[in-house]
């Protein structure tokens, strides 16, 4: 369905803009003045309304206050529409309009998952999947709740990594200044006094000038490099194949891959969890936790366990045969599947690993500051004592 932007007054005056999803823009010129609106104008609104430019850690934070509003009013007893209708008054003016165009839907008779899934920009798989568990289950409030928690939680780390990582940054930046100001204005004018001299360089020294000057002679290869970087990153996220090469370079990593491990076995251990819990069977659970993975290589893996599943392997055995989740993933669902409480065991796996990913997370961006540091020390004693070396052979020449 298209969507529409728009401009109104209501009765007071105000100026109000908004989009919306409608037939046609007659259909939306209805809609709106059934709500007491005066339209101004209505036009094709080709871009997605719920995404704007430099705004995404402001939608992040609003989308959170909408799941906690809706949380909230459905435990309190309210019917969804007026839920979500009291609830856009809570989120950003970037993330009203979403939420009154999902409302809309909702008020037709569309499911909430499915009118999420038409903002993706806003709404990620694991969330349009744990709502349509709960509508599965017809606990929509209890859904909510739970992601509430999870996006809390997601932004508390979120914030916490922020934080440790802006010194770090700025000592990248300060070192590849201070490494680009030695390499294209102070060796080579170093380079000249020694040549002049006419003595032999000591090794060190020769491969210090020589790196210099590979530097100042390939800077249109490297600006070129740094110029490609954002198509490199657009081909990573808009194509199948990028996405794949990317999931690959992370679980290959020494230390990213650990950490993207217990990642994606805490996301699908959620996702299995909540479903199963909403009175999915577990066939239907394997088939819509992986359409909610965002990670290509989890859903493949997803997808070759639900085939296992259903040609009569247990879960724990076709989750461990391949090899992609973390092992205590497939002991926690053998453990549940023996006992027969599979759910808990699959929310409880989720919280093991959604706090082993918090705190190796944490560690990994602690541990990046003095390696950094060290680094640069490491790059900037190596071009001092090759220079002091040099400087010493043209001074033991020159005596002699």
């Amino acid at each position: 369905m298209p969507a529409f932007a728009y401009r109104a007054v209501d009765r007071s005056g105000k100026r109000l803009r908004g989009a919306e999803e409608a037939p046609s823009p007659r259909a939306l010129t209805l809609a709106l003045e059934a709500r007491g609106l005066v339209v101004v104008d209505v036009a094709e609104n080709r871009a997605d309304p719920g995404r704007k430019p430099g705004v995404l850690g402001g939608s992040r934070q609003a989308v959170l206050e909408v799941t906690r509003a809706v949380a909230a009013l459905l435990q309190a007893g309210l019917p969804l529409a007026r839920a979500l209708s009291a609830a856009a008054h809570v989120a950003g003016a970037d993330t009203r309009p979403v939420i009154e165009a999902v409302r809309e839907r909702v008020s037709r008779g569309e499911s909430l998952a499915g009118a999420l899934s038409g903002h993706t920009t806003l709404f990620s798989p694991l969330y349009v999947g744990v709502v349509r568990a709960g509508e599965r289950s017809g606990d929509l409030a209890g859904a909510f709740a739970r992601l509430a928690d999870q996006l809390d939680r997601d932004e508390r780390l979120r914030s916490r990594l922020l934080s440790l990582s802006i010194y770090p940054l700025v000592l990248a930046a300060a070192g590849t200044v201070a490494l680009i100001i030695l390499a294209f204005f102070v060796l080579p004018r170093f380079a000249e006094l020694l040549h002049s001299t006419g003595a032999v360089l000591p090794r060190s020294t020769a491969v210090v000038l020589a790196t210099a000057n590979g530097i100042r002679r390939g800077w249109p290869l490297l600006l070129g490099c740094a110029a490609a970087l954002p198509l490199a990153v657009i081909w990573s996220r808009q194509t199948d194949d990028g996405r794949i090469a990317v999931s690959r370079l992370l679980l290959g990593a020494p230390l990213l891959g650990t950490l993207r491990r217990q990642a994606l076995s805490a996301r699908t251990a959620r996702l299995l969890g909540v479903l199963v819990g909403g009175g999915a069977p577990l066939l239907t659970a394997l088939d819509e936790a992986r359409a909610c993975l965002a990670d290509p290589l989890a859903q493949l893996d997803v997808q070759r366990a639900a085939t296992q599943v259903r040609e009569g392997a247990p879960l724990h055995r076709a989750i461990a045969q391949g090899g992609l989740f973390h092992p205590l993933l497939a002991q926690l669902i053998a453990v549940g599947e023996e006992s027969g409480r599979l759910q808990e065991f699959l929310l409880k796996a989720a919280d093991i690993f959604e706090e082993r990913t918090e705190r190796a997370a944490q560690r990994l961006v602690t541990l990046l500051e003095p390696a950094m540091i060290v680094s640069f020390g490491l790059v900037v004693a190596f071009v001092a004592l090759s220079v002091l070396q040099a400087i010493y052979g043209v001074n033991a020449g020159v005596l002699r």
